[in-house]
């Protein structure tokens, strides 16, 4: 059945028109009244819900029930990338979203190909939003992970110094690295809750932004003795963390 993000307060009984993202997708899908589709707000669950009206460009659902199913990872991942250049970050963010990636945060680096500031890093940001979005409608997720605004590495972890734990204490702060003395990243995230995971760009970060990382009550972990693309890296740190 046709899953589609409509992120306004849904209720049951409701009759609503859907966003024009939503709507142009029901469009392209030659969906007509009568036709049942699914509903997910990104609170939690999903809501069944039928056409009842087809405009030239807007479209009317009435809601129906509300199932509470979840399909979210054993734990919250929280991805530090490196912005790779080109399709590579779309593919990224779409697989992450795809495997359970509870937020990403692109930072630049020193051999970030890709730079972005003002208006660019901006309409940048919405469509990696918008590609979470449909990865999510694809895959079932009832939750959109949020991707942030590009921030410079340095700017990021500053930012992040005060948040060295979550309420429970169960956050593990990790940075992926092939030197010597970095644990497995299975073992160096323990049973923590959440993760972050750090990683760089093509190239992969300097040593002195690793450094720096470490400062910040970062940890080196270790995906084995390969060197990964840099999307390689997000979707392997998410296979291992996110599927226990």
């Amino acid at each position: 059945m046709p899953r589609f993000h409509c992120p306004l307060p849904l209720a049951g009984g409701a009759t609503l028109a859907l966003p024009p993202s939503a709507a142009r997708h029901v469009q392209v899908l030659r969906l007509q009244p009568g036709d049942a589709i699914t509903l997910f707000d990104g609170r939690g669950g999903e809501y069944a819900a039928t056409i009842t009206r087809m405009g030239r460009s807007d479209v009317d659902v009435e809601v129906g029930a509300h199932d509470p199913v979840e399909r979210e990872a054993a734990r919250a991942v929280h991805l530090v990338v490196g912005m790779p250049a080109n399709e590579r970050m779309d593919w990224l963010v779409e697989k992450a979203a795809e495997l359970g990636a509870a937020s990403i945060q692109p930072v630049a680096t020193a051999r970030s190909v890709l730079k972005l500031s003002g208006e660019r890093a901006q309409k940048r940001q919405a469509h990696w939003q918008a590609i979470a979005v449909a990865a999510c409608e694809q895959c079932g997720r009832n939750r959109v992970p949020e991707v942030h605004a590009p921030l410079a590495l340095a700017d990021w972890l500053r930012a992040q110094a005060a948040e060295a734990h979550t309420a429970d204490g169960s956050l593990a702060r990790l940075v992926l690295s092939l030197q010597g003395g970095a644990r497995p990243l299975r073992g160096a995230a323990g049973s923590a809750g959440r993760v972050q995971v750090l990683h760089g760009p093509e190239g992969g970060l300097t040593a002195q932004e690793e450094d720096l990382a470490l400062a910040h009550g970062f940890a080196p972990a270790s995906l084995g003795a390969r060197v990964l693309r840099a999307e390689t890296a997000s979707v392997a740190a998410l296979a291992q963390l996110a599927f226990e």
